[in-house]
């Protein structure tokens, strides 16, 4: 057997020094392998989410706009059919939800009634908040074909025409505002050619 190095400050930090040098080169190496597939995957949950809220479509335009309110910017998929503007999906957010940030896919038509919505993420408590994906329930059936310029995107709670998840009112308020904050957005943009 060899002879044990001797257990110094010097040894001991050039010892961590390689652990960390290989772990960081292995770390490197996962994420440029697996880089371009998690870019794709994204990319075809967002594909998908756009068809889900928007009638069919031959080209798309994306456009980043700030709303009214809030800090971040939303994303308009402006969906054309034959060069005639068919819908607008938006890529909206809000901070209100139970579990933090919530995103969500809303497609409008050009008059501001809701097509239909799409979960992009959330972290909403499993079994109650989480309802508001469609593939769980179809509790967010409610807002297709709504206007809401005449329609209370609030719950009925609060004197709004939205009817919240059973025992998951802030969920159901977060979601509302998400759709609110993109419609205001919506009204607000000049470029609806």
């Amino acid at each position: 057997m060899g002879k044990k190095p001797e257990s110094t400050f010097a040894n001991m930090v050039i010892r961590l020094l390689i652990v960390v040098i290989v772990a960081g080169l292995a770390l490197g190496v996962v994420y440029t392998q697996t880089y371009d597939v998690i870019a794709a995957a994204k990319k075809k949950k967002l594909e998908k989410a756009i068809g889900n809220v928007v009638p069919a479509f031959d080209s798309l335009k994306m456009v980043k706009v700030m709303p009214p309110t809030g800090k971040d910017s939303l994303t308009f998929y402006k969906a054309y059919n034959h060069d005639s503007l068919v819908g607008i999906a938006i890529d909206t957010y809000t901070d209100k939800g139970f579990g933090g940030r919530i995103t969500l896919m809303v497609g409008f038509k050009p008059n501001g009634t809701i097509i239909n919505t799409a979960v992009l993420e959330a972290k909403e408590t499993p079994g109650l908040g989480s309802k508001m994906a469609k593939s769980k329930s179809n509790w967010s059936d409610q807002f297709s074909g709504k206007n809401p310029a005449t329609w209370k995107l609030k719950v009925t709670k609060d004197g709004g025409d939205v009817d919240a998840i059973t025992a998951a009112t802030i969920s159901s308020r977060a979601f509302c505002d998400a759709t609110l904050r993109a419609y205001k957005t919506l009204k607000s943009y000049k470029g609806l050619k």
